[in-house]
């Protein structure tokens, strides 16, 4: 299993423990072909965003001989459309998740997110997040992540896309995901990663970090962190900083005061509406700047 900073920074340290169990949360499927969500039980409601005017559901994708889910959302009837990949959390592509993709659609974007763990397993199976992480996320290779990505990026161009205009977003995981399909391939032109991890243990599966990748980044990416946030300490945070205007990169590096992890996710206790409201506009914005 990962050392403590990387099991905190990738479930938030401050709103879950290794005994929080799964049982505790309520399931919400998205769609054919996805396994049942797994949420945690939020006094908030969850933001929803209608398919009006969309074209929104699931497709399926083969890639390398595996079928992969992939939630699918874009203006009806459109082409020519900017991309922006969505990459979920360690609870993989659940209702959230498929909201942010069409709040993306709604502004013009043919959005994708994919269910990267689905060779691993079914992140619903397991009772504790810690279950979760040591039998499936741990062994999901980098490798095996910007591989199905591009098959995604693949697939929008062939149905609407147009991948000159490639955005990716992410959370948590996702949001180190983020920083390393952005160095990873050339053809994304921003990306917005966040509360993603920025420096870590070297893996076999994982042998580098954000940080790692910081003086050969060419992607302009909107980093957006919360200074509570015990999992990613605001120092890494300022050591990223350092590191990308030493390369002269024109990332951007938020951090909000009164929040923590997971401020983004308006179906968990962590969540921070002003800070998510903040972040999210200062997304599109970043967005619509550099796609051009």
């Amino acid at each position: 299993m990962q050392n403590q900073q990387d099991f905190d920074s990738l479930i938030g340290k401050s709103n879950f423990n290794e005994d929080y169990s799964r049982r505790t949360f309520m399931q919400t499927a998205i769609g054919v072909g996805f396994a049942a969500a797994a949420l945690p039980v939020c006094a908030q409601s969850m933001i929803k965003t209608d398919s009006i005017g969309l074209t929104a559901g699931v497709v399926m994708l083969e890639i390398n001989g595996q079928q992969v889910p992939v939630y699918r959302a874009q203006p009806e009837g459109k082409s020519n459309l900017p991309v922006v990949l969505v990459v979920s959390e360690i609870f993989g592509v659940h209702e959230h998740i498929a909201d942010v993709a069409r709040r993306f659609a709604k502004q013009g974007y043919l959005a994708l997110a994919p269910e990267l763990f689905v060779r691993q397993g079914d992140v619903n199976k397991y009772p504790s997040i810690a279950e979760l992480i040591k039998e499936v996320i741990t062994k999901v290779p980098d490798a095996q992540v910007m591989t199905d990505l591009d098959a995604v990026v693949a697939w929008a161009k062939e149905h609407g896309g147009n991948t000159d205009k490639l955005a990716i977003t992410g959370f948590c995981w996702g949001g180190r995901i983020t920083w390393m399909y952005a160095a990873y391939n050339p053809q994304v032109k921003a990306g917005a990663a966040w509360y993603g991890k920025l420096v870590g243990t070297p893996s076999p599966l994982s042998p580098q970090n954000p940080i790692d990748i910081a003086a050969s980044l060419t992607t302009p990416i909107l980093g957006l962190y919360g200074a509570k946030d015990a999992g990613i300490p605001v120092e890494t945070v300022e050591q990223m900083k350092a590191a990308l205007a030493k390369a002269g990169n024109k990332s951007e590096l938020m951090v909000y005061a009164n929040s923590g992890h997971a401020f983004h996710a308006d179906y968990r206790p962590s969540y921070v509406e002003a800070d998510a409201k903040d972040g999210w506009l200062r997304c599109l914005a970043w967005f619509k700047a550099n796609l051009g």
